[in-house]
């Protein structure tokens, strides 16, 4: 197995002993990403819409690094500290991906790093 370490200037650095993204062979994961905006370093301002846009736009950093699209996703894993943000979560996400949309999970979690509304990590395979 080949394993290469993917990592975006565009997105935000890890915030602990952890890569961005792992390509495994075909496979990409990409580390749970927290709304930071890497031009500021700090949160999206606003509430959960704001948060989850720039998650997903994190993500989408992440997979051009590698050479991957949101088609190439085929499952994703969703932390929110709110299950009642689950309707904007389907909006935001619906702004991101097309059908055939892939799996997915959300969480509702007791807190997130730093104090997140959300969090989302995500694997594509090409």
């Amino acid at each position: 197995m080949v394993k290469k370490v993917i990592a975006s200037p565009l997105a935000p650095k890890a915030v602990g002993p952890y890569s961005q993204a792992i390509l495994a062979d075909r496979t990409l994961y990409v580390s749970g990403q927290l709304p930071i905006d890497e031009k500021t370093g700090e949160f999206a301002p606003g509430g959960v819409r704001e948060q989850l846009v720039q998650i997903f736009k994190n993500i989408s950093y992440i997979l051009e690094e590698a050479g991957y699209s949101f088609t190439d996703v085929v499952k994703s894993t969703v932390y929110l500290t709110d299950m009642k943000d689950f309707g904007v979560l389907n909006e935001v996400y619906s702004q991101f991906y097309s059908e055939p949309f892939p799996a997915r999970v959300a969480y509702a979690v007791a807190a997130l790093p730093k104090g997140a509304l959300a969090e989302v990590d995500v694997i594509a395979v090409k």
